[in-house]
């Protein structure tokens, strides 16, 4: 069963990335419009290398090729991965849950 966590818990995003600059900070950017123009409030997007994720993070979004080790790095956290860095279509679930004041589902295995 996939790990999931209710959005109205999550009050930072993680957004993780390989060495911290890039696309990857891009993405960050386009996530925290998106939940702007959604309206999303109290939620901060934080930009964090994979390698440096707090074991207690509750919320991780990261590129595909990372999840595994963010999922070492922050084994209780909800780990939600994407494939592209721009327009992914996790992005905007994310935002939805938010919206919505739904649940957030890893799509890890």
């Amino acid at each position: 069963m996939a790990r999931s966590v209710p959005a109205t818990e999550i009050r930072t995003i993680i957004l993780a990335c390989e060495a911290g600059m890039g696309s990857s900070l891009m993405s960050v950017n386009a996530l925290k419009k998106k939940l702007k123009k959604a309206k999303v409030q109290g939620v901060t997007v934080q930009h964090k290398a994979a390698r440096a994720i707090p074991a207690d993070a509750k919320l991780v979004v990261v590129h595909q090729g990372l999840a595994k080790v963010v999922q070492r790095k922050a084994p209780d956290a909800v780990v939600v991965a994407f494939k592209q860095f721009f327009n992914d279509p996790v992005f905007d679930q994310i935002v939805q849950a938010f919206s919505e004041q739904g649940e957030i589902v890893s799509n890890l295995e």
